[in-house]
């Protein structure tokens, strides 16, 4: 059985020295290794995608589900994993739920796997 990774609070962007800027402890690594695992199934990379991409109200859970083809509880599970990365936020209005992208949490994750890359 694979070893679970443990639990810590990633609600706020990643915040650590560049990876290329020399050997990350632990706590770092995990940081950062955390938010990749979030994001390393390719229907969170298309819901990133799709919010990326989205208006900046953000879109609802069933119509990002109808877009991607699957199951609005699918989608609500996926997009749970990334807000819990940090790299979504939601804002539940009555019986809906809106979901946008955090490009700060994003473009911290892209600056501390490589700081030249948005230059």
């Amino acid at each position: 059985m694979p070893k679970a990774l443990p639990v810590i609070d990633m609600s706020a962007p990643v915040c650590c020295a560049p990876v290329a800027a020399g050997p990350v402890d632990d706590a770092a690594a995990l940081e950062v290794a955390l938010r990749l695992k979030a994001l390393a199934d390719p229907v969170r990379v298309k819901l990133m995608s799709l919010l990326l991409a989205g208006a900046s109200e953000g879109q609802k859970g069933s119509d990002l589900a109808a877009v991607v083809g699957l199951s609005e509880s699918t989608v609500s599970h996926h997009l749970g994993q990334l807000r819990r990365a940090g790299l979504v936020d939601a804002e539940r209005t009555g019986m809906t739920v809106v979901h946008r992208a955090r490009r700060d949490a994003l473009a911290a994750l892209c600056f501390v796997l490589d700081p030249d890359c948005c230059r």
